[in-house]
């Protein structure tokens, strides 16, 4: 076959600490020997592998975490991909594959605890006879095959996130690549990485930094980390060297904050399906699992007459009653959601699917969220932060430089088109004296709009301990974002101007009767007074997805 699935009831990846000392912390597999990392504190971690041949005898080696050298320059609901060059990479040896890529897996999910996020394994697939994408050391070309992959596997696999580990090396100094802020996107939420190391460790370090862009973390600017690159610095630095990087910092917590808060990531709120969960369901792993209690694994029985021990649809032990909205939207572009009767949890987050009309049809929702020029230009410039005529977008970013692109390309910058101006460097008035961003630089440009001067004013944020600037592993935080209008039925997508038709979301929304809109699960959610599945008929409203609507629910 052209790939290897697992699904093996492997209870052996665990995380802990060392008795007695505050701080500590162990991410440890048991599969074949053991391997993993002991970290006593800040300045000394261990690791502990068994020795070559030796994988199922008593012999280990143990050595310091601050020896290994990496090369320098260097889900959530998550699907992890192996590529034909990794399976190869590792001698062709599944087993051997397989355990270095959990290995990385339970390192991202111990790294994301800190910042109160989970990292679901959900499937774990290797490609160990062809790739099914063209994995080339061009990592551009590489993650849009990849995300056009994803995409196309989501009816059968929902995730939220997919990664790709490659053992083929990317061009220049680029160990890996991912959009910024595409956490849960259809189109874009995932990355691409390279095996740069020989401990599970490196590549981990590359996928928790990729999903940090994702999480729209931008790279740490100065005295952001407070960790010492000899101890490995933080996980969102520009450049990485050794030991590895193991932390998250306040300003990455902070950036996090404000994507969520956004309405960014709005799959998070849904509990993974752990009967589907790689390695299967298992006590103590930190998801509430069928046949558990809150507070006592062992517990199988609740109290007598009991219907529920938690949820925001349980109330002193009984199920709430079906329609009770348990999860109110969040904004323009999210939907509510409502108790059914049956479950203690709430339903899964819904939201308008990508595409669909909002702010009075002046803007598109875009993985949840109301994407406006006006919030992007508050967001980097503050409080007087607007929107600069279109002229400013045409004449500052035809230039095809640093400064004014439509995006790049292995270096390269491309000039925008009349069209995609509005997609290139984003162009906004204000008076203060310089970006929000720490990094940020305002580049200014004045141009003759009728009768006066316009001030246009963009951003150029520099990527601190980049190698080389034009290498980036993400998209430039100074450019439009994807999802935002350009015009008449047009949509910026990665700085290009497209007929918004691409994300069909009129084309689902047709079948709603036009008594409703499609959501992000492509089921029509409909108006009050219509019942779905298609709108057609007189109900209360909501959708397949979101739970009953009760017209006298409270």
């Amino acid at each position: 076959g052209s790939f290897y699935l697992f699904w093996f009831q492997d209870h052996c990846y665990y995380h802990g600490s060392v008795k007695g000392i505050q701080g500590s912390s162990v991410v440890i597999s048991t599969c074949a020997g053991l391997r993993g990392m002991i970290t006593v504190n800040n300045s000394v971690s261990y690791m502990i592998a068994p020795l070559a041949n030796q994988t199922h005898s008593q012999e280990h080696a143990v050595f310091s975490a601050q020896s290994l050298k990496l090369p320098v320059g260097t889900c959530q609901r998550c699907i992890l991909i192996g590529s034909l060059f990794q399976f190869v990479k590792h001698g062709r040896d599944l087993e051997m594959t397989r355990t270095k890529l959990l290995e990385a897996a339970n390192f991202v999910d111990k790294y994301y605890k800190s910042l109160n996020i989970r990292v679901a394994l959900i499937w774990l697939e290797i490609w160990n006879d062809q790739d099914k994408i063209p994995v080339t050391n061009n990592p551009y070309s590489t993650l849009g095959a990849f995300l056009a992959w994803r995409r196309k596997q989501l009816p059968q696999l929902p995730n939220d996130n997919a990664q790709l580990v490659t053992g083929v090396p990317f061009q220049g100094t680029i160990i890996g690549l991912a959009p910024l802020k595409a956490m849960c996107s259809e189109y874009q939420s995932g990355g691409v990485n390279s095996d740069h190391s020989n401990s599970a460790v490196g590549i981990a370090a590359t996928m928790a930094h990729e999903m940090g862009h994702n999480f729209g973390m931008s790279h740490d600017s100065p005295g952001c980390c407070l960790s010492q690159p000899e101890d490995g610095g933080c996980i969102m630095a520009a450049a990485t060297g050794d030991p590895f990087p193991r932390v998250f910092n306040p300003c990455n917590q902070k950036e996090l904050k404000r994507y969520l808060s956004s309405g960014g990531g709005k799959c998070l709120f849904n509990p993974p399906n752990t009967r589907v969960m790689y390695g299967g369901q298992r006590c103590g792993n930190g998801y509430l699992e069928e046949g558990e209690e809150e507070f006592h694994c062992f517990l199988s029985h609740l109290l007598p007459r009991s219907e529920c021990a938690h949820g925001v649809c349980c109330h002193e032990c009984k199920l709430k009653s079906p329609g009770v909205m348990c999860r109110p939207p969040s904004g323009s572009c999210d939907l509510p959601e409502y108790c059914d009767g049956k479950s203690e949890t709430c339903p899964a987050n819904f939201y308008l699917g990508d595409g669909s009309s909002c702010a009075g049809g002046s803007a598109y929702c875009y993985t949840g969220i109301c994407l406006t020029l006006q919030q992007q230009c508050l967001s980097l410039w503050g409080k007087d932060g607007r929107p600069a005529p279109d002229l400013c977008f045409t004449e500052v970013n035809k230039a095809g430089d640093t400064y004014g692109n439509c995006g790049s390309f292995m270096g390269t910058y491309r000039k925008c088109t009349e069209r995609n101006a509005k997609c290139g460097k984003i162009q906004c008035l204000s008076a203060a004296s310089k970006p929000l961003e720490s990094n940020a630089v305002a580049i200014d440009t004045n141009i003759r709009y009728g009768q006066q001067k316009i001030l246009c004013r963009g951003t150029h944020v520099y990527q601190r301990g980049q190698g080389n600037e034009d290498q980036s592993d993400t998209l430039d935080p100074g450019l439009v974002q994807t999802g935002t209008k350009c015009g008449e039925n047009a949509i910026c997508f990665e700085g290009e101007c497209r007929n918004a038709s691409f994300m069909q979301a009129d084309e689902c929304s047709s079948k709603c009767h036009g008594h409703g809109l499609c959501n992000n699960n492509h089921n029509c959610h409909c108006n009050s007074g219509w019942a779905p599945p298609f709108c057609e008929t007189s109900g209360s409203g909501g959708s397949l997805d979101s739970g009953p609507v009760i017209a006298h629910s409270t």
